[in-house]
């Protein structure tokens, strides 16, 4: 693809981003932001009490907006087999993974130090093999204290991360003239947590399971590639997956990926220098290492900022859950918590904090929750 930038387009361009500002800046033309801005029905605190964190996604504009942004994006990839694979897991992320060994892959694990000694299992819990424990679209996007800690938070993570990673793609080729893999780059993106639906599963009192460490990382990293693996996506693509908690572009930092590919290599069942994960002396990646890699990483950094965002916004929550909605109990609070950040984002109610305050905060959350 050739790319013109003449001096007239360059104008044209600056001058419709100056418009931003009047028009509502970038946020007026998100379908996620204006699904937040939104005119929104109140419920009571009793009304969401009563709802189930799947309930609550399902039922949120927001979550289902992101859900669909990141289908979009799926339905863009170059390859038709791995458009379908790919739409076929965001519909249905139950693992395929065989888990009819546990105990052997763990005792291999074990012996490469890949998992902790004193573990007894590598797997979350799955009632159904059939079937995952939620949607993808209802699970949170990491652990309860974590960024994008409510249902349908692992949807606004995803949803922002694809559209930086089409951004790098897209700017790397006009700015640096890279020809780089969009299926690797921006596929590897959107099933960076695919797993996570199974990790983070709900529990009894409103928070999610705590997750375990696997490899040095948390299990659902290795647990995602893994899967990929198993599903038969490109060598290349797993590699750049693997690459969204690290960059290869130090030793130690390689040195776990390495790490990462290797785990789920075991729990994927392949060699992974045979399978094209790593290169032939297995200590490294693929030679020369590829740019997608670093795209995913890249990508999935928005975590420097949601992680203190959500867990400062837990905290206003709180403080006017107490003062304000009369709630002392913690299962009352998480499903408080849960609702009103999956109707308005935890990152949206921070940028209203950091900017207006507690009052407009206050007022943001009564457009869903009647005291």
């Amino acid at each position: 693809m050739t790319h013109n930038l003449s001096r007239r387009n360059l104008f044209k361009s600056a001058a419709a981003t100056s418009l931003l500002p009047a028009m509502g800046g970038i946020a007026a033309f998100s379908p996620l932001a204006m699904a937040a801005e939104a005119p929104k029905t109140a419920r009571t605190l009793k009304e969401v009490v009563a709802m189930t964190p799947v309930e609550m996604a399902k039922h949120s504009e927001v979550v289902q907006t992101a859900y669909r942004m990141i289908t979009t994006a799926a339905e863009k990839l170059r390859n038709p087999t791995l458009r379908k694979t790919v739409l076929d897991i965001l519909d249905n992320p139950v693992p395929t993974l065989d888990m009819s060994a546990e105990a052997t892959t763990l005792a291999e694990l074990k012996s490469l130090g890949l998992i902790d000694k004193d573990r007894t299992n590598v797997y979350p819990p799955l009632a159904n093999a059939t079937q995952v424990p939620q949607p993808f679209w209802s699970a949170p996007g990491s652990g309860y204290s974590s960024h994008h800690a409510y249902p349908g938070g692992l949807c606004t993570h995803v949803a922002l991360n694809v559209a930086v990673a089409e951004a790098f793609y897209a700017l790397y080729e006009s700015v640096d003239g890279l020809k780089i893999d969009f299926d690797d780059a921006v596929g590897g993106e959107i099933l960076h947590d695919l797993h996570k639906p199974w990790v983070f599963q709900w529990e009894a009192d409103g928070s999610c399971r705590k997750e375990l460490l696997l490899a040095g990382t948390g299990e659902h990293h290795v647990l995602s590639v893994a899967e990929s693996i198993r599903r038969g996506i490109a060598p290349s693509f797993c590699v750049a997956q693997a690459c969204a908690h690290e960059h290869p572009g130090s030793p130690a930092g390689e040195k776990q990926v390495v790490g990462w590919l290797r785990a789920a290599a075991v729990i994927a069942g392949v060699d992974p220098v045979k399978h094209g994960l790593l290169a032939a002396d297995g200590k490294t990646l693929p030679l020369p290492r590829r740019i997608e890699g670093w795209v995913v990483h890249l990508a999935d950094h928005d975590w420097v900022i949601s992680v203190p965002a959500c867990q400062w916004v837990v905290k206003a929550l709180r403080r006017l859950a107490e003062t304000t909605y009369g709630v002392k109990d913690e299962k009352t609070f998480n499903a408080m918590r849960n609702y009103v950040l999956c109707e308005l984002t935890a990152m949206r109610l921070y940028g209203i904090l950091s900017e207006k305050g507690e009052e407009a905060f206050a007022r943001e959350v009564a457009r869903v929750l009647k005291a």
